[in-house]
């Protein structure tokens, strides 16, 4: 089916019964088996078995020979659709929202590129306020407290330590909207600044790091969560020196993000992650920039001009030219990867896209799985795991065609 775009319509105020589709529901897939939703509620989810009849009156849409998995969560993203998260304007803020949500990230957080602490407050401003509108899930903070050494696409000559005061600042500049920020936290402040995040609720990821492993475990045991594009912008895992890698993958508080598109990870290191932490502790991002759903070409990223070459984008010119900078994936091709490529089974993908990142998000009473009085937020995929559809809080994003 090809893809047809929908308004912003309301949601259906009809029940909405989906029947036919192989479902992923919590207790495993189901074939033939069904879904509905009224308003922005799933309220019906089951097999065949345990289905409910529709009736009189429902939208019956009959999706066999499709899959129907839970709305894709996306915790790591500078943009998309030409629009940058790092613009501060609203508009092409939007731009980005919509060409993620519609290839199937039905909850997102904005992530901020490296910037100075002026720039990064007014573009907290312009998040919050699309998130307080219910557009995102709120904020990432990537950047300015990381590594000078590890600083990937980031302007090193804005790079600072973390300052505690300095990252108080960026967390009340997004009015209770700040959800995780990324820092190196060997650096001088790193450790205070890892727990003053944690008593305020905010995820502390661990990333573009030169920690040692000792390092990194005390960061961990200071209330880091979450490792940044495990493997990028991090020294290389060694025999002697084993490095952040070992001490990120190993503990089990640690929910580590893996970018799957077959640039930044070769597949061996991929699987190598995945069965090392286990199928509950990967959440795969994007970390895609402006670029992602666009053509080759150039692109700004933050305060930086990046170049799409062949889909891979890397900074232009400068002090870091030819690093990699972030990506052009969205969430819908890392899950066809997952299955075609990868060899992940539906229920291990939608875990590290869907029902990973939104409990490390602290909305999995919401989303993140199929399941009655959570909000309808639903991907359908053809046999051939292609996006053809896409429902988020019970209203058609992308109409499977004919429906």
């Amino acid at each position: 089916m090809p893809l047809q775009q929908s308004g912003d319509s309301a949601p259906n105020p009809r029940r909405t019964v989906l029947t036919g589709a192989r479902v992923a529901l919590p207790s495993g897939v189901a074939d033939a088996g069904l879904v509905a939703f009224e308003g922005t509620r799933i309220t019906d989810a089951a097999d065949a078995a345990g289905a409910t009849a529709a009736a009189p009156g429902d939208q019956v849409i009959d999706l066999t020979g499709h899959l129907v998995v839970p709305g894709f969560v996306d915790i790591h993203v500078h943009g998309g659709g030409g629009g940058s998260f790092s613009s501060a304007d609203p508009e092409e803020c939007l731009t980005a929202i919509r060409t993620h949500r519609r290839r199937g990230t039905t909850t997102l957080l904005a992530s901020t590129v490296t910037g100075d602490l002026d720039d990064l407050s007014r573009q907290a401003a312009v998040l919050s306020e699309l998130t307080e509108q219910g557009e995102l899930a709120g904020i990432h903070f990537e950047g300015p407290f990381i590594s000078p050494h590890r600083c990937g696409a980031h302007q090193p000559g804005l790079l600072r330590d973390p300052d505690p005061a300095d990252v108080r600042k960026l967390v009340d500049a997004a009015r209770g909207t700040a959800k995780m920020m990324t820092l190196a936290p060997e650096l001088p402040g790193g450790l205070d600044s890892v727990r003053l995040l944690a008593d305020a609720g905010v995820i502390a990821a661990i990333g573009h790091t030169d920690s040692s492993y000792d390092a990194t475990r005390e960061a961990i045991d200071a209330g880091a969560t979450v490792a940044t594009h495990l493997f990028n912008a991090m020294p290389p895992l060694g025999h002697r020196a084993p490095g952040p890698i070992a001490a990120l993958l190993e503990d089990e508080r640690i929910t580590v993000e893996l970018i799957n598109d077959g640039t930044h990870l070769h597949p061996a290191v991929l699987e190598m992650a995945f069965r090392d932490a286990g199928a509950d502790r990967v959440a795969f991002i994007t970390d895609a920039m402006g670029a992602a759903g666009m053509n080759d070409g150039m692109y700004p990223l933050g305060p930086m001009t990046v170049e799409v070459k062949d889909g891979v984008a890397r900074i232009a010119d400068g002090p870091t030219a030819g690093s990699i900078a972030g990506s052009t994936l969205t969430l819908d091709r890392a899950f066809k990867r997952a299955l075609t490529i990868d060899g992940l089974t539906v229920a291990q993908a939608v875990q590290a896209l869907s029902g990973n990142p939104a409990r490390l998000l602290g909305v999995a009473d919401r989303t993140g799985s199929i399941e009655a009085g959570k909000d309808a937020d639903l991907v359908v995929l053809d046999a051939a795991y292609d996006l053809v559809g896409v429902v988020r809080r019970g209203e058609w994003v992308v109409r499977p065609a004919g429906v």
